[in-house]
């Protein structure tokens, strides 16, 4: 008998209270389990599932090896897993919140670099000056080192950082820093500024699925279900019915072939259109001598397919699925 889908959320933080928003939103609320300081919840509407709250480097740690199925953590520090984290993680839905940017950062004084190849210059002339590599501090090993290489930047050597990076070229730690930043007012206030070219990732919150796990079909089946209702929701989301008092006349017929035409799908009574053309589409239905028009906003949109999870079963169909 299998156990249930093991979940980890962030356990602490704005990205904990942004999953949370979110999963409410779904109509998927967190509720703890064993008090307020427990780290253990559970998932309303989803019995099959144990949520574990844990620390969102931990989430990523917990992905990677297989000790979890899903979580949910910024894609900055899955990404720090390695290059060939697609072959153990598979992100699943961009959540759209917790965003940030890792970057290349030098000190504003430094007129002369600009981009990644300013850059190599100065890290050859400052190795050839000095007899010691260019220092360049972050949390992020693998993925300076693999953006790094990618432009030909070699004389460096990186230093590690445990607390406040920003401040590593003032304190004279470092000459460069590699850092998350969301706004690059921290930066500026360090005397620091982004190279142009110099972004490593676009990072945001990501869901994501565990391709190390041992999964079960019950274990599947209360992913799925978790994926629908989200996928659902971000349907609805995005989406607006419209609904007039049919005719049936060859008028309606023409107005309605138009609108499907452009990306609308007929339901029932009426239509369903991209939020963004909802006053578009009632005109044209108004023109058409369709009327009253009255437009709603879904609560969830559920289609036949789920993308996310048909992708998940294709990957691990030699293993449960």
């Amino acid at each position: 008998m299998s156990g249930p889908l093991i979940i980890a959320v962030p356990s602490k933080g704005r990205l904990k209270e942004q999953v949370e928003e979110w999963l409410g939103d779904c109509g998927l609320d967190l509720q703890s389990v064993g008090g307020a300081r427990g780290y253990i919840a559970r998932l309303r509407r989803l019995p099959d599932a144990q949520v574990r709250l844990l620390s969102a480097s931990d989430i990523a740690d917990a992905l990677d090896a297989g000790e979890v199925h899903l979580g949910i953590t910024g894609e900055d520090l899955l990404r720090e897993r390695g290059e060939d984290l697609d072959a153990r993680v598979m992100l699943l839905k961009a959540l759209g919140f917790g965003r940030a940017d890792l970057v290349v950062a030098a000190p504003k004084s430094w007129l002369d670099v600009e981009t990644m190849a300013d850059l190599e210059e100065v890290a050859h002339e400052h190795l050839a000056r000095t007899g010691r590599r260019m220092r360049v501090a972050t949390k992020y090993l693998a993925q300076t080192r693999a953006f790094f290489a990618r432009h030909g930047v070699v004389d460096y050597r990186i230093t590690e950082s445990s607390g406040a990076t920003e401040g590593a070229p003032a304190s004279g730690a470092a000459e460069l820093v590699v850092d998350i930043t969301t706004t690059g007012a921290t930066l500026v206030a360090n005397g620091l500024k982004v190279i142009s070219d110099g972004l490593i990732l676009k990072s945001q919150a990501q869901l994501a699925a565990s391709l190390q796990a041992r999964w079960s079909q019950t274990q599947a089946a209360a992913a799925e279900r978790l994926l629908r209702i989200v996928e659902a929701r971000t349907a609805a989301r995005n989406s607006a019915t419209l609904t007039w008092p049919a005719t049936g006349g060859a008028e309606e017929t023409a107005a309605v072939d138009r609108l499907v035409a452009a990306g609308a799908s007929k339901r029932p009574h009426g239509l369903l259109v991209d939020a963004g053309q909802l006053a578009d589409a009632s005109l044209a239905l108004t023109a058409a001598g369709l009327g009253p028009v009255t437009a709603a906003r879904p609560d969830f949109v559920f289609e036949v397919g789920c993308p996310p999870f048909e992708r998940l079963k294709a990957r691990l169909a030699e293993r449960v699925i």
